[in-house]
This record gives structure tokens, sequence and C-alpha cells, in this order.
């Protein structure tokens, strides 16, 4: 008996693909809406901040207060918040808005923006 080896206890590897999958892909999804988040939120902020450049150059441009925050407004999205304030030769435009329609968990991230353009 000196001479033959012992047989190995055969192991079963059955299950442990599905097992590595549970665990990983939460982790996958998770990171996949972070990412996602980030992008919607910098996408929104650079329509605000766009909206909030094109208010200024338009009230800078000595249009109605109406037609620059209409101007804003249509750059940003309808549901931006335009506040614009014209003084001492500059025009300063400040735009807020929810991320994506308003609605739902991105809805109560909100991203602004403000531009200052001198009177022309």
């Amino acid at each position: 008996m000196s001479g033959q080896s012992r047989p190995r206890p055969r192991r079963d590897d059955r299950g442990s693909v599905t097992a590595e999958v549970a665990v990983v892909l939460p982790v996958v999804v998770v990171a996949l809406l972070v990412v996602l988040t980030v992008a919607a939120v910098g996408v929104a902020h650079l329509s605000v901040l766009d909206g909030a450049r094109a208010g200024a150059r338009a009230a800078a441009l000595g249009l109605t207060e109406a037609d620059a925050v209409a101007a804003a407004r249509r750059v940003a999205g309808a549901t931006a918040s335009v506040d614009l304030v014209v003084t001492d030769g500059w025009a300063s435009v400040a735009v807020r808005r929810g991320v994506g329609d308003g609605r739902g968990p991105l809805g109560a991230l909100g991203v602004s923006a403000t531009a200052v353009a001198a009177v022309e």
C-alpha cells in the first residue's frame, strides 16, 4: 500500500458561478446607476449654464426682461426658475431646475448656474 495514493475527495463546483454573479451583480448595477446619475446631473448643469448665458446675453443686448427670461427658459428647459437682475450696467441671470423632468428620485437633485454680462 505504500505505492498507492489515496483517492482525492471530489470537489463539486456546481453553483459557484451563480453565487459569484449574485454577489457581483448588485455592485455592477449600483455602479451603473451612479454613473448614469452623474451623467444626468452633468447634462442638466450644462443646460442650466447655457440658459443663464443666453438670458444674460439677451438682457445685455437690450431685450425686455420677459424676452431675456424666455431665452433662458428656452435653453435651460421649461421647468427652470429664472431670476434676472439688471443693475449698474450689468445683467445677472440665475437659473435653477431639477435634474431630468423634475419628477422621480432625480427630481430632488437640483442644479443652478449664474451668468453675468455687461449691458451694451
